[in-house]
């Protein structure tokens, strides 16, 4: 049977070895089941895992390959071939990998991305192969950037050259959206949404014309309410980027959850379940491994009666604390700011007190620097920095209004009558914290919350619950 088969050959590669994650002689087991049942099964790893676990992933690939796709981001993939091939191959195992937009022959590993994942749906060629995700909890948001699309300046002038005929129409169409962009606009190289009556014009004219050259055929075939549409302003050049993006992605692709088998990894505390639940993808294992050790208890900073956001002395107020929290602290520092505008004045303000150990969204800071950067940039840049000896939380990582895709999702959630902040701002940010405070357990370091809505809300609550086990710190001590 596959699974002892797997269990065998892993336990004999282990043998001497010393691994800091003791799972995977069961997660070879429960992938060598997957793959010999077809079934679907979600596996959700613990946050402490990081990548020790490809090792129970690919022994039971290398024994029976030739059925299964694997889905992996660009840096999944690098360190796929460049790491865990060649420890395989040290111990005596080969795994043969086929990249391609068409499928391989047998005997060989389908290696694809979430870009390729889409084509390969849409030309048949997943019939009866098994999908392999890891980073299953990014799912959403990797579809969601694989089915965008954008449209330049230059999309523009390939359409005029198409159809000569309706040359003028087009660049007065262009023309006028422009004007009506850059009137919306409320800062410098702002965001602005498209209206879907904009759209609605744009089909009525496009549509009537012959063939078109890509994307326009794409734009022509999508559904304005199922998707955020906005532009990207360059007041430097007076052009703009036309950005579309699915609100949900797993939606528009259902027939691919519920009819391929399917091996999801996925980190725990993550809301993958409940978003297969919405889409009614039949599961038939869910595991949840444990944490590998006892978690060390994270000191939190967040004292009472702090200012909310919206308030006028909030700015001043991040200031203030930031300046007290990076005084006399060895280590390095990382402010999470997802506002831009206030990011980068904070940057600004701080850089003008503690001189060039202050940057933003750099990977090399000084051995006591300061990093102002976005949630999303610290979540995908945090294995390239030294462990920080404090994390501050400027703001607690909720989707703002302001960014086109979010109040498009919270539009459809309206009109489905659905709790736009419980049901979906809220559970994707408490999804971002185990991940962010993982690096600082154990290290000694702590976390200072300078969102006054922590305390001042009932929700609160879930956001304590979610970086659990964790120490109040009343006073700053000095280190």
């Amino acid at each position: 049977m596959l699974e002892a088969h797997a269990h065998n050959q892993l336990k004999h590669l282990l043998q001497g070895e010393s691994f800091p994650w003791p799972h995977n002689l069961t997660l070879s087991r429960l992938v060598a089941r997957s793959l010999r049942r077809g079934d679907n099964s979600l596996i959700q790893l613990d946050i402490g895992s990081h990548d020790f676990w490809w090792i129970g992933l690919l022994v039971p690939l290398c024994l029976k390959p030739s059925n299964a796709v694997l889905v992996l981001s660009k840096k999944q993939r690098n360190h796929l071939f460049n790491v865990e091939l060649q420890i395989l191959k040290q111990k005596g195992f080969q795994l043969a990998c086929w990249e391609g937009l068409d499928p391989p022959s047998e005997g060989q590993l389908w290696v694809i991305d979430h870009g390729h994942l889409i084509n390969a749906l849409h030309h048949g060629y997943l019939h009866s192969r098994h999908l392999i995700i890891p980073e299953a909890e990014f799912l959403t948001e990797r579809l969601r950037d694989a089915m965008s699309l954008r449209i330049s300046l230059q999309d523009w002038e390939n359409l005029r050259r198409a159809h000569p005929s309706a040359d003028a129409a087009l660049l007065q169409l262009y023309e006028r959206l422009s004007r009506r962009l850059f009137s919306f606009s409320t800062r410098i190289n702002a965001q602005v949404r498209i209206d879907c009556s904009e759209l609605v014009a744009l089909r009525d004219l496009v549509g009537c014309l012959s063939s078109s050259p890509s994307p326009w055929p794409e734009l022509l075939s999508y559904e304005s309410q199922n998707w955020a549409s906005w532009a990207e302003l360059n007041h430097k050049t007076l052009n703009w980027m036309w950005l579309l993006k699915p609100l949900e992605p797993l939606a528009k692709l259902k027939s691919l959850f519920k009819e391929q088998p399917l091996l999801l990894l996925a980190g725990r505390g993550s809301n993958l379940l409940s978003q297969l639940e919405s889409i009614d993808c039949p599961l038939d294992v869910t595991v949840a491994f444990g944490d590998t050790i006892l978690k060390e208890p994270l000191s939190i900073f967040a004292p009472r009666l702090q200012p909310l956001p919206n308030s006028e002395f909030f700015s001043q107020h991040l200031l203030e604390q930031s300046r007290r929290l990076i005084l006399g602290l060895q280590g390095v520092t990382i402010v999470l700011l997802d506002d831009d505008y206030l990011r980068r004045q904070l940057t600004s303000e701080l850089a003008a007190e503690f001189g060039k150990r202050v940057m933003h969204e750099e990977t090399c800071p000084e051995s006591n620097g300061v990093v102002c950067c976005r949630w999303s940039w610290w979540l995908a840049y945090q294995d390239q920095l030294p462990v920080p000896s404090q994390l501050i939380v400027g703001l607690l990582p909720l989707g703002s209004l302001e960014d086109p895709l979010i109040a498009a999702r919270v539009e459809a959630y309206k009109r489905q009558g659905r709790d736009w902040f419980r049901d979906l701002l809220l559970p994707e940010a408490l999804t971002k914290f185990p991940k962010a405070v993982s690096s600082l357990r154990g290290n000694g370091g702590r976390m200072a919350i300078l969102d006054g809505r922590l305390r001042s809300r009932s929700w609160g609550e879930q956001i304590y619950k979610a970086l659990e086990p964790w120490t109040r710190l009343q006073h700053l001590l000095p280190h």
